[in-house]
């Protein structure tokens, strides 16, 4: 692998960075590295704003479950869909407008950041990016538990492991969540209807 590559295993956002320009043409850069390399995991937020359903299609294919994994980078607005919230400090922070499922900054020119909410990003992957539904729970489950070193105790189900638990419903919304093995939240509305 070449030096510049030899980062922590969860280096390469995908599709954030240009490609490199060298003299008469082009090499890999960072982007291209998350496809050659099977020792890079890389983090998407796929909330269909971020990234086009092309995008998520070829990182999900290409890319695959077991090195993909799903972020939020939610701001303070996250779960809400419309109206205003504060990017950064209450005090100090940048006003921003939330509309058509992202944070934008008041004159709409450019993205101030993310309000995706975990299941979002499931419900995305299988809608937008053709994934099955247990790739897309494991891209937000077992791989980046994988990639933290923390698989010993999260990222799947079992006995031993942290008993942290999101229920969807039939249409991959959250009907009940637990914490430590009890409930601490249900949606009664949703709840496998």
């Amino acid at each position: 692998m070449p030096p510049f590559l030899r980062l922590p295993p969860c280096d390469a956002p995908v599709f954030g960075h240009v490609h490199h320009r060298a003299q008469a043409g082009y090499y890999a850069g960072i982007v291209e590295s998350a496809y050659l390399y099977d020792e890079l995991s890389s983090e998407i937020i796929a909330d269909g704003c971020h990234l086009p359903a092309p995008l998520l299609q070829l990182a999900y294919r290409h890319i695959g479950p077991q090195r993909l994994v799903l972020v939020t980078d939610a701001m303070r607005g996250a779960g809400q869909t419309q109206g205003e919230s504060i990017l950064g400090s209450l005090e100090n922070g940048q006003r921003v407008i939330l509309e058509d499922g992202v944070a934008k900054m008041p004159d709409r020119t450019a993205f101030a950041g993310s309000i995706c909410t975990a299941d979002r990003l499931v419900r995305t992957m299988v809608t937008l990016a053709g994934a099955s539904l247990p790739d897309a729970v494991r891209m937000i489950t077992e791989t980046p538990a994988r990639v933290l070193g923390l698989s010993d105790f999260y990222g799947r189900v079992e006995a031993g492991r942290a008993a942290d638990l999101a229920v969807f419903d039939h249409t991959v919304r959250i009907a009940m969540v637990f914490k430590d093995g009890a409930v601490c939240f249900e949606n009664r509305e949703e709840a496998f209807q």
